[in-house]
């Protein structure tokens, strides 16, 4: 069979192929190896070639399996709160893993039986709990529901599929958050016991991402949306026209939230302690 028939077939199935499978399809082994030598396929790894795949789906299958966890949820355009992005790989319940040279791979071996490719979305939200924690499964639920990958039965499947412990995390998520890290920041008030209201329209300054007992403004600025003295303006701008309208501003950013919590904690605690204060004179 000439190596472009080859490729075809290995296109058809999705870039990435067994070998053995390509036998049963009267490719030899001849076949192959002229197509790998010649440039028109590669070969992934022994027994398994592939045709213009992207490359963390090779490194996924050198190691045995899917892109999965992380890794999948970044290719399906899923904000993540982890920054490492180490390739995490479904190999099935029993599969085998493949260390291989600078192999920095996280696998992951829960139930099923693995091929090649990357894991649904779904599937990857359940392995993320386990794996990277609440907090990180919380933000990338929303921001897949929030992109429109999540169907209503995806959402149960997800909720039935995770341990019971961490089911509450499903019924307290929205589809209107604007960032993981207004997630974030939600997630961690709500065990807080502070109740927001999210996505806010206030006349004169727009939607404002959370109001707290009726006054206290929550900003968070996410890296891509705050940068640069234009949009550093226009947010004085609305701080300003809401302190006229009688609302007090907490405006937080990235590293705040993510890397500096307890003083974000601190300063939400005591505007509220302030608030409630002159409410109560």
């Amino acid at each position: 069979m000439q190596p472009a028939a080859i490729a075809a077939l290995i296109r058809s199935r999705g870039g990435i192929v067994r070998g053995r499978a390509l036998r049963a399809m009267n490719v030899t082994r001849h076949h192959l190896a002229h197509a790998v030598d010649v440039g028109t396929i590669s070969r992934v790894r022994n027994g398994v070639y592939s045709v213009g795949i992207m490359p963390e789906i090779g490194e996924a299958a050198l190691h045995g399996g899917e892109l999965a966890c992380a890794a999948a949820l970044r290719r399906h355009g899923v904000w993540m709160l982890d920054p490492d992005e180490r390739c995490h790989v479904w190999v099935g319940a029993n599969g085998r893993a493949h260390p291989h040279e600078s192999c920095e791979c996280i696998t992951h071996r829960d139930a099923g039986r693995s091929a090649f490719g990357i894991v649904s979305v779904v599937h990857a939200l359940v392995q993320v709990v386990d794996c990277l924690g609440p907090e990180a499964f919380f933000a990338a639920f929303e921001s897949a529901w929030r992109k429109g990958l999540l169907t209503r039965a995806d959402r149960v499947e997800v909720r039935n599929r995770l341990p019971a412990a961490r089911r509450w995390l499903v019924d307290i998520a929205r589809p209107d958050a604007d960032s993981g890290l207004e997630s974030l920041l939600r997630l961690r008030l709500h065990l807080l016991g502070i109740a927001l209201e999210c996505q806010v329209v206030i006349a004169g300054v727009g939607i404002v991402d959370f109001v707290v007992g009726g006054r206290l403004i929550i900003e968070v600025d996410g890296r891509e949306n705050h940068d640069g003295p234009s949009m550093r303006h226009k947010d004085l701008v609305r701080d300003a026209v809401a302190a006229a309208l009688g609302y007090e501003t907490l405006r937080f950013d990235y590293a705040l939230v993510v890397h500096d919590w307890e003083c974000v904690r601190s300063a939400v605690l005591a505007r509220l302690r302030v608030l409630n204060a002159r409410r109560s004179t």
